[in-house]
Formats: C-alpha cells, sequence, structure tokens
C-alpha cells in the first residue's frame, strides 16, 4: 500500500461527509424497494443494517453508480452516482458477497486485472496488487489461483482487490460470510487495520449484529424502505438518561409482583429480560422506582441505567420516542405484564 499510515484521506466534498442519501426511491417492477431513504455518512466505518429485502444490495448498487434511483440523490465523496459514475468508482472499493471469483486466475493477477480497471497503470498495478496481498495476509500465496484458496483466503482476495488502487472508501458486503470463528475474527481485526491505520473509510453490510456493533463507529439502519435510524453508535444506544432503568430484584414472586402492580399504575412501562426487568416510561424513573421499592420493602440486586445493545436499536426497543436519525415513531413497547400468579420473577 502506498498511503502513509494514519494519514486521513483527503474529503473531495470537504464537508466531511462522505455518503449523502437525500429521499432516495426505488423499484425494480412492481416491487418497492426504498421508499424515500434519507442519510448522512461521515468517515470511519458504518454498518449497513437490514431485514433480508430491505434494500441493502439495491443501495450499494447505487452507491457504486450500477444504476441509478428512481427520484431522490446519491453523493459519493462529493461527486454525483448518476452523473459520475466513473468519477465515483475511481474513488471506491468493493467486494461483493459471492465468491464466484475466476478460479483459474493467480490471486495476483486478479487484484492487478481490477486496479487497472480503476485506472491504475500495469506497472504500478502488478506492484500495488502484491502490496495488498501482503497487507491481508496473502503474501506468500499471491501466486496461487484463486480457485485452490480456502473461503477465507477468498474473503481476503477480495478485500486486496479493494484496496490496491488506494481508494478513500470500501464497500463490504458480508466480508465474514463463510468463515469459521477465528476466521471472523481475524478477519474484522483486519478490516479495523485498514481503517485505522490508512485512513479508508468502510461502509460495512452485515447481518451479524455483534460484528458491526463491534466493528463500527456508526450504523444506518433500513426498515420498509427507509433509513429508520443512523447515527454514531455511542448516540443511538442511550441509556437511563434517555429513560431506561435495569432492576434486578432479590426477593419472592408476590412481593415483586406488588412493586410491578404500583410502578405501572404509575405509568411505568416494563419487560423482563434474562431475570433483569427493564423499565422506562416517566422521566423520575429512579425516583418512582426506589419509593415502590422501600414502600415494600423488596430486596435488590441492582437498580442502575441500562446501556441499550445494537440489538435493541435494531429492533425498535431502546427508542422510546423514535428513532434518533427520523422522529419517526419507534415500534410500540409491549404492554406491562400481569402480576405473576407465583413461582418465580
Amino acid at each position: 500500500m502506498q498511503v502513509a499510515a494514519t494519514d486521513p484521506r483527503p474529503d473531495p466534498s470537504g464537508s466531511g461527509v462522505i455518503l449523502s442519501l437525500d429521499g432516495v426511491v426505488k423499484s425494480w417492477g412492481a416491487k418497492v424497494v426504498l421508499t424515500g431513504a434519507t442519510a448522512r455518512v461521515g468517515h470511519g466505518i458504518t454498518g449497513l443494517l437490514g431485514a433480508n429485502g430491505t434494500g441493502k444490495t439495491t443501495l450499494i448498487g447505487m452507491i457504486l453508480g450500477l444504476h441509478p434511483p428512481d427520484a431522490g440523490r446519491i453523493i459519493v465523496l462529493g461527486h454525483d452516482s448518476v452523473t459520475a459514475g466513473p468519477e465515483v468508482r475511481t474513488h471506491l472499493g468493493y467486494s461483493p458477497e459471492h465468491h464466484l471469483l475466476p478460479p483459474d486466475v493467480k490471486a495476483v493477477d486478479l487484484v492487478r486485472h481490477v486496479a487497472e480497471l480503476h485506472g491504475v497503470p500495469s506497472r504500478a498495478a502488478r506492484s500495488r496488487a502484491s502490496d495488498a496481498l501482503w497487507l491481508v495476509g496473502l503474501g506468500e500465496e499471491r501466486g496461487r489461483a484463486v480457485g485452490t484458496m480456502s473461503t477465507g483466503q477468498r474473503q481476503r482476495v477480495k478485500l486486496a482487490q479493494c484496496l490496491a488502487h488506494d481508494p478513500a472508501l470500501i464497500i463490504l458486503d458480508e466480508p465474514t460470510d463463510g468463515l469459521d470463528p477465528l476466521q471472523r475474527d481475524a478477519m474484522l481485526d483486519l478490516i479495523s487495520k485498514v481503517s485505522r491505520e490508512f485512513g479508508i473509510s468502510v461502509l460495512l453490510s452485515s447481518h451479524n449484529l455483534d460484528e458491526v456493533e463491534r466493528l463500527c463507529d456508526s450504523v444506518v439502519i433500513l426498515h420498509q424502505g427507509q433509513v429508520a435510524a443512523a447515527g454514531r453508535l455511542a448516540d443511538l444506544q442511550v441509556s437511563a438518561d434517555q429513560g431506561i432503568v435495569a432492576v434486578e430484584f432479590d426477593d419472592t414472586a408476590e412481593r415483586i409482583a406488588l412493586v410491578l402492580d404500583e410502578v405501572h399504575r404509575a405509568g411505568v412501562e416494563s419487560r423482563v429480560v434474562d431475570r433483569v426487568h427493564l423499565f422506562r416510561g416517566r422521566p423520575d424513573l429512579t425516583a418512582v422506582l426506589t419509593r415502590a421499592v422501600a414502600r415494600h420493602e423488596v430486596g435488590l440486586r441492582s437498580l442502575g441505567p441500562h446501556p441499550v445493545s445494537l440489538e435493541e436499536v435494531f429492533l425498535g426497543v431502546g427508542s422510546p420516542g423514535g428513532s434518533a436519525a427520523t422522529g419517526r415513531p419507534a415500534p410500540a413497547p409491549p404492554p406491562p405484564p400481569p402480576p405473576p400468579a407465583g413461582g418465580g420473577s
């Protein structure tokens, strides 16, 4: 790689925003995929999340300039993806989800060829291909035919061909697909190194929430054709400051039921996750809970803020007032559970 470690990539737009979606609409025939997706993505590693069929692959294709939106606009690194598709692709690297690489081609030749497609001169492309394969841990294997490589090695070849032309942004579609746990950890560490040390931003499409939570700075979550939430994980993973308190009781089911009944009548909502009761619904929630616990003399193991996980953000659990990005209402919380008949909390 010819990029100096820790050197940030130039920002062609000068705004700190590397990708912007403005009211993006896309249909395939009668199938409506995106209905007005809007988001801003900055530098760093951003996770692209959504259930199957929510438009992640379609959106990636439009970011690459391979097909235009029906309405709206996509700006990538300061360029319109429709009117400046070739210029956009000059600054992008892309690793597809599928593993259908040409089996008889040597890894170094495949990476070199992709670099040349991005406009790198032939001699420089061969040097960069070798450098990229060394970077991803395949320097000794660069002369092997891709078809003789394991799934993990092919995933690394796909990452290398993303990097050989020194892009500002790489798009990785399920980069850990088919990998065992050790290979997955190694791939995530490699992606982190590429981004942090070489200043390359990453858009990572994945079904694995644990991977995204471990690796990404920000997320964009697609739901029902729109961006349901977008922003930094630290901002989306709200805690009790936005009204969620976790309580673990240490008492009988009957006595716990007295506390639950009182706080429910006070307008507090609750749910139970692994024997921990999660409460929300009032700005003075902690005071309401502690008064009820003291009044009924119920034992406690713990009471404190509940950090919301990415899974809860994804499912709408951790957003009592609606999406942090769009202001749209979050899915309705479950109704308060009835007091237990006895036997366990």
